[in-house]
């Protein structure tokens, strides 16, 4: 009798098994095969560095750049081309996903200046795509702050003090685009940077230098402020452009305590090439120099420090707002680069030095 138990236990364990094996296999979907279907779509490449816009700027230690290309195809990608200015730098025909590939391609010792990176993909049927790109390349030239210089904006992409490493306070939404070294800010309507003046303010003689590429639309703009609320300029600086859309002029405004100085313009021109501006005040004399010169000089009769009295605890950049908007002073909407200011007067040798290295 036990004998017979342990057969019929076997039994039903066997068939135990074989029903849940059954049922398991119901519940699984079966693999098959899928045919990729016909390639009917062209393949699509978009470069993704150098990005639009952007000046590739490197220290002098890196030799190599890698340009980036994302390319897709609804079958697989063939190949994918660089060129530089038409010549063929690199071919890759293997990717690791071959529908959707990010491409990499190095280059080294690229000089300085101007080119067109093409790239071309091409899927297993012959047909192509391709994308190309302006871009410039620039060494970064180490810099070394001169003696009293408390802030310098490069604006590579960004409103960061590259000498206390904190960024301005952006206002509206200004951006960046190639400069004369580097980057520059572009200015928008209703947009301009503030930025904290306590170091500034705590000299009696201020000193800037800076590029300038003027947009003359619109005609009139604030440059940098540094003022009192209200239309007080007895205390404060004001740089400024007014003109005509074939004639632009820059002026400067301070204050002395009792009165306020003009040297309004200190240069004439017609907008449209990049120029160098320098300023330097001090008690005994006033000078503007424009591409490295001297463009004017002012010697007050009766010399007197610049104050400072109830101006603002920050300036302004691109915009005399918020408080020498008045006469029209609003957004700078032209490019600016290489923004040096100092709490000391600068002499025309220096003037000279920032304007040759940044020329």
């Amino acid at each position: 009798m036990q004998i017979i138990m342990k057969a019929i236990r076997h039994i039903f364990g066997i068939f135990l098994i074989v029903l849940l094996a059954g049922g398991c296999e119901q519940e699984l979907d079966p693999i098959t095969s899928v045919k990729p279907g016909a390639d009917t779509e062209d393949p699509a490449v978009e470069i993704t560095f150098p990005i639009a816009g952007k000046t590739i700027r490197i220290s002098p230690d890196i030799t190599k750049i890698t340009f980036v290309a994302t390319v897709t195809d609804d079958i697989e990608i063939g190949s994918v081309k660089f060129y530089l200015d038409d010549t063929e730098i690199g071919n890759v025909e293997s990717f690791k996903d071959y529908r959707r590939s990010i491409v990499n391609m190095d280059y080294e010792g690229l000089p300085d200046g101007e080119y067109v990176l093409k790239v071309v993909a091409t899927d297993l049927t012959g047909k192509s795509d391709e994308t190309s790109r302006t871009f410039r390349k620039t060494t970064a030239v180490p810099y070394t702050p001169l003696e009293g210089e408390v802030h310098y904006f490069p604006f590579e992409g960004d409103l960061v003090d590259a000498l206390t490493g904190t960024s301005g306070t952006k206002v509206g939404s200004p951006g960046f685009a190639a400069g004369r070294l580097g980057d520059a800010y572009k200015g928008a309507k209703d947009a301009y940077f503030t930025y904290p003046a306590d170091k500034l303010k705590a000299s009696d003689e201020f000193s800037v230098a800076f590029w300038i590429k003027v947009n003359p639309n619109p005609t009139r703009a604030g440059l940098i402020s540094i003022s009192p609320p209200g239309e007080n300029r007895n205390s404060g600086i004001r740089i400024f452009r007014e003109g005509t859309a074939t004639e632009q002029k820059i002026g400067l405004n301070y204050g002395i305590g009792e009165t306020e100085v003009w040297v309004n313009p200190f240069y004439t021109f017609a907008p449209g090439d990049w120029i160098h501006v320098a300023i330097t005040i001090s008690e005994s004399h006033t000078v503007t120099y424009i591409n490295g010169e001297v463009a004017v000089e002012n010697i007050p009769e009766t010399p007197s420090p610049l104050s400072w009295a109830e101006t603002s605890s920050t300036m302004s950049i691109a915009s005399g707002e918020p408080d020498f908007g008045y006469w029209e002073h609003f957004s700078e909407l032209s490019l600016i680069d290489e923004m040096h200011f100092f709490d000391r007067v600068i002499t025309p040798e220096e003037v000279q030095g920032l304007y040759n290295i940044d020329k």
